[in-house]
């Protein structure tokens, strides 16, 4: 565009800009072209396919959750069972220890009534 343009000029370069622009839409397949048909087909088979892919990929990983869930399951529930056997074997211990100091008083109290009948 330069200054010797004329209003005419610009208007009549904007119409064939635009005739040739609508010249070009026009030229495009309609849709019910085989071409378009079958990119369209293409494409629905494409969205289906990565559908599937989605689905399968959703179903892995939600079974990796519920197997990482049933392992933590599984770890916690190892964990509660040591727990309460360290408790039962502290009970026991502290039984036989109980069992073992009086056993030892027996013993000493019979040594003791022993000796008493000697005198």
């Amino acid at each position: 565009m330069s200054f010797k343009d004329t209003h005419e000029n610009r208007a009549a370069k904007a119409a064939e800009a635009k005739r040739k622009l609508m010249e070009r839409f026009r030229a495009q397949p309609g849709p019910d072209d085989p071409a378009v048909i079958a990119r369209l087909a293409a494409q629905k088979a494409a969205g289906e396919a990565r559908a599937e892919r989605e689905a399968a990929a959703r179903a892995r990983a939600e079974a990796k959750a519920a197997a990482i869930a049933a392992a933590k399951a599984e770890a916690e529930a190892a964990k509660q069972r040591a727990i309460e056997e360290a408790a039962q074997a502290a009970i026991e211990a502290k039984r036989r220890a109980a069992q073992l100091l009086i056993e030892q008083k027996a013993a000493r109290d019979a040594r003791y009534a022993a000796r008493k009948k000697k005198k």
